[in-house]
C-alpha cells in the first residue's frame, strides 16, 4: 500500500451478519458502490429470520454480490488496498460465512485484513461524502465533536458515546431484553401484519389514534431512573418486552368482549409508546453527557415516527440531529468499508486471518 493509498484507501467491505449480504467499496470517504442482497423474503413464512436459512442464502449471494460491486465500482480486487469484514456481533453462522469468504479473499490476494465492529460500522457510515445530512451535517470525512450515536434495529437499541471512531466508543445505554425491531415484528404477529412487522405498522399506525390506548414505557419509573445526582440502574437504558405483552393482553381482552380488535389504533398506541421512550432516554442521554450531535443508525431509523419524533426532540434541546440516507441505515458493506477506511488512514494494524467471529463483540471493540 504506497503513501497515496493510506490517505484515500480503496476498501472493500463484507457485510453477513444477519439477512442482508452485503458488499461496498470507498475510496477514503467516497463511497463508491454499496450492493446489497436479501434474504428477507425467504424468512417471511417463518415471522423472523432462520439462522440456518440466512447462512445458506449469504454462500449463495456473496460471488454474484461480490461481483456485480466490483462492476459497479469499476475497479478489480487488484485494484483494493485492503479488505473489511463484520466480525461481530450477528449469527453466528451468517458471521461465519462473510469472514471466511473475506480470509479466502485476503489470502488469495494479499490484501490486508480487518475484522470490523458491526455497530460501530453504523456510526462510521456517517463519514462518507454527504451521507449523513442534518443541520450543521457531517461533511469532510470527520465527525462531529461530542458526538453520540443512537442504533435501532432488528437485534440492537442502544446509545453510544463516540470519542474516537477507530478506538474510543462507549455504551451508554441499551435495551435490555427485545430490541426494538424484535418488538415490532412480534406485535405485528399479534395484529396478524405478518413479516416485516416494522414497515406494515408505521404505515397502519398513521391510520389509527395514538392516544387510543395508552401503554407502558418501560424502564421510565423513578426506581429505574434515578436523578442525574444519583442515576439509576436504568437511567439509558430500555426494556420493550413488557410492552409487547401488554399489547397481547389487549387484543385478549377485546377478542374476549366479542368485540373488533382496533388494529390502526393499537399499532400507532404501541409505536408511539416505542418511539417515545428510545428518544425521551436518547435525548436524556445526550443532556447529561455533553453529546451536542447526535446519529440515527439502523434499520427502524427508516421509521417515519421515530425519525419526526427524534428530529423534533433533538432540536428543542439544542442537538443536532444526523440520519444517513435509507440504504446506509440497514446492514450494508459500505459502512463496513468506510470504518475500514478509518483505521487504515488513522494507521491502525490490520487484523491477520487467525480471529474467529464472535456473535457477542462488545461494542467497544472497534476492530479485533
Amino acid at each position: 500500500m504506497n503513501r497515496s493509498r493510506i490517505i484515500q484507501p480503496l476498501v472493500l467491505g463484507i457485510e453477513s451478519s444477519c439477512d442482508e449480504t452485503g458488499v461496498g467499496i470507498v475510496r477514503g470517504t467516497t463511497l463508491l458502490t454499496n450492493t446489497v442482497s436479501s434474504s428477507m423474503d425467504e424468512h417471511v413464512r417463518f415471522g423472523g429470520v432462520i439462522p440456518e436459512i440466512a447462512s445458506r442464502a449469504h454462500l449463495d449471494a456473496f460471488v454474484p454480490t461480490l461481483q456485480e460491486a466490483l462492476h459497479e465500482a469499476g475497479v478489480t480486487l487488484d485494484d483494493i488496498d485492503a479488505i473489511a469484514v463484520t466480525s461481530g456481533p450477528g449469527l453466528a453462522g451468517a458471521l461465519m460465512v462473510g469472514v471466511c469468504a473475506a480470509k479466502a479473499l485476503s489470502v488469495a490476494t494479499g490484501k490486508p485484513l480487518y475484522a470490523i465492529n458491526h455497530l460501530v460500522a453504523h456510526v462510521g457510515v456517517g463519514l462518507l461524502d454527504g451521507a449523513a445530512g442534518g443541520t450543521g451535517g457531517v461533511s469532510g470525512g470527520r465527525l462531529p465533536e461530542n458526538l453520540g450515536a443512537l442504533l435501532v434495529s432488528g437485534g440492537h437499541t442502544e446509545i453510544l458515546r463516540i470519542r474516537s471512531i477507530t478506538d474510543d466508543v462507549e455504551m451508554l445505554g441499551s435495551t435490555i431484553d427485545d430490541a426494538a425491531g424484535e418488538a415490532y415484528d412480534k406485535v405485528a404477529r399479534l395484529l396478524g401484519l405478518g413479516y416485516p412487522g416494522g414497515p406494515a405498522i408505521d404505515k397502519l399506525a398513521k391510520q389509527g389514534n395514538a392516544k387510543a390506548i395508552l401503554f407502558p414505557r418501560g424502564l421510565s419509573q423513578p426506581k429505574y431512573m434515578g436523578t442525574a445526582e444519583e442515576p439509576g440502574p436504568h437511567r439509558y437504558d430500555w426494556s420493550f418486552s413488557g410492552l409487547k405483552t401488554a399489547v397481547a393482553r389487549c387484543v385478549e381482552q377485546f377478542e374476549a368482549r366479542g368485540e373488533d380488535v382496533p388494529v390502526a389504533d393499537i399499532a400507532a398506541a404501541f409505536q408511539e409508546a416505542v418511539v417515545d421512550v428510545i428518544t425521551s432516554k436518547a435525548v436524556l442521554a445526550c443532556n447529561e453527557n455533553g453529546i451536542t450531535d447526535l446519529l440515527l443508525g439502523g434499520g427502524v431509523a427508516a421509521n417515519s415516527r421515530l425519525r419526526e419524533l427524534t428530529g423534533q426532540r433533538c432540536a428543542a434541546a439544542g442537538i443536532t440531529l444526523h440520519v444517513p440516507p435509507l440504504s446506509l441505515c440497514t446492514d450494508n458493506g459500505a459502512m463496513v468499508a468506510a470504518l475500514g477506511s478509518q483505521l487504515i488512514m488513522a494507521g491502525i494494524a490490520p487484523s491477520g486471518v487467525t480471529f474467529a467471529p464472535d456473535s457477542s463483540l462488545p461494542v467497544t471493540t472497534v476492530s479485533v
